[in-house]
């Protein structure tokens, strides 16, 4: 590199799978410069050994783990244990973990009536992120008298446990339904989906492929690599936060329809499609011919080039799924049919349009019947798992630093102060 006519060695820095950084951490003080990069997209602001991403290839791994294989051999609670301590669990350490989250998954009493303070109408991603923080008020008697680090496992499971009751409390809170305890019996997907859907008298029935499904989606989103929220969930605790303010920190970043709302958006395309009468075709064509400016929702990715991994493996359970439930919904229809089109159609072929995760997720919910203001919610539950996993990293680095981007600024050099009567 050249600056000012003089030439700078800027050493380089190569992970484990080949991937080369340019380390800049010394530019400003050897040249009083910085890099502008808008939305970081060149920019490394960390080294992680959590997940690894190639999108031209359609490779996502969890340390190490190719996703497929997680998703076909592991589960989500396994495979959060995975995340957040570098290595797959023994029989005791699952049977440890499972436990501590079995402890951890009931509220304190009192923060119910936080609920009720919350208008029927809130937003469920409101109330996720509010109770999250307030968590953290009601210290468990496991953490008292522990260091930060000693207490780590228990505020760990706290959060991903606690998360689904956050959340099932928000849900039946909005439709005047009484509050529904988790069980010990069951586990940790069957508990959310117990605490979601049984009525007073009635429980609701497990049926062991809805479970498969709602697990694989949590398992599929539990990291990402450095995305919008992961990498709030890390500058929050650059600051030595602690992880319940991270997380819900994370959760507010996620709220946003730029990242956490894709699967959202899918139903919404769907139900505009329904509104006008149309099976899917119509809009389509319209898409290729670049009229009406439709926008085509669950299709294609910014990261995966190819193929999203995650698609291949979600579309299996979505299939079985829908073909247990035998749903007649006309947007499921037209989801098949947009699918069927896409996948086949050389137009979308060509240009790599093919379904995503958020798409088989999308369709997945809306046929257990998750309602849409949920989805979101629904992705922080998986997401959790990986953003205790790079808070963990960063209070576990002893080389970390408070995150300070920098800027160029452009707004007007030095003025002067004039008074009310000279200003025009």
């Amino acid at each position: 590199m050249i600056i000012d006519g003089k030439p700078l060695e800027l050493p380089t820095f190569v992970g484990s799978e080949g991937e080369v950084g340019i380390d800049i951490a010394t530019l400003r003080n050897k040249t009083g410069c910085i890099t502008l990069d808008p939305g970081y997209g060149n920019t490394g602001a960390c080294k992680s050994a959590i997940t690894f991403i190639d999108g031209e290839k359609g490779i996502l791994q969890y340390r190490g783990y190719d996703i497929a294989e997680l998703a076909q051999k592991s589960t989500f609670v396994e495979t959060a244990y995975l995340l957040i301590y570098g290595e797959l669990p023994t029989a005791a350490e699952l049977e440890g973990f499972s436990g501590l989250l079995t402890q951890n998954q009931m509220l304190h009493e009192d923060m119910h009536f936080h609920f009720d303070a919350f208008p029927p109408s809130a937003h469920p991603m409101s109330i996720l992120s509010a109770m999250i923080h307030a968590s953290s008020s009601y210290p468990s008697p496991q953490t008292a008298g522990k260091t930060l680090k000693e207490a780590f496992p228990f505020h760990a499971a706290r959060l991903i446990s606690q998360v689904r009751t956050i959340a099932t409390s928000s849900f039946r809170k909005a439709h005047g339904l009484p509050a529904s305890y988790p069980k010990t019996k069951l586990k940790y997907t069957e508990n959310f989906l117990h605490m979601m859907f049984s009525l007073p008298g009635e429980e609701y029935e497990i049926n062991p492929e809805i479970v498969r499904a709602l697990d694989l989606i949590f398992l599929l989103h539990a990291d990402h690599e450095q995305n919008c929220s992961t990498s709030t969930v890390r500058m929050v605790a650059s600051s030595q936060a602690n992880v319940f303010a991270s997380a819900s920190a994370g959760v507010c970043a996620l709220w946003g329809p730029l990242h956490g709302g894709a699967n959202q958006a899918v139903l919404e395309m769907l139900e505009e499609i329904h509104r006008e009468g149309d099976d899917g075709t119509k809009f389509l064509n319209e898409v290729k011919n670049k009229t009406g400016n439709r926008r085509l929702m669950g299709f294609g990715h910014r990261v995966y080039k190819n193929f999203d991994p995650r698609a291949v493996i979600i579309k299996e359970q979505c299939d079985k799924v829908l073909g247990q439930l035998h749903k007649s919904d006309p947007l499921l229809d037209i989801a098949k049919k947009l699918e069927e089109i896409a996948l086949h159609d050389e137009y979308f072929v060509s240009r790599k349009l093919y379904p995503n995760v958020d798409f088989y997720s999308g369709i997945i919910m809306r046929a257990i019947g998750i309602p849409m203001d949920m989805f979101t919610v629904m992705f922080a539950i998986g997401r959790m798992p990986g953003w205790v996993a790079n808070y963990k990293e960063v209070m576990d680095d002893r080389d970390s630093r408070i995150s300070r981007p920098r800027q160029i600024y452009t707004g007007e050099t030095l003025r002067t102060y004039k008074p009310m009567s000279e200003r025009a």
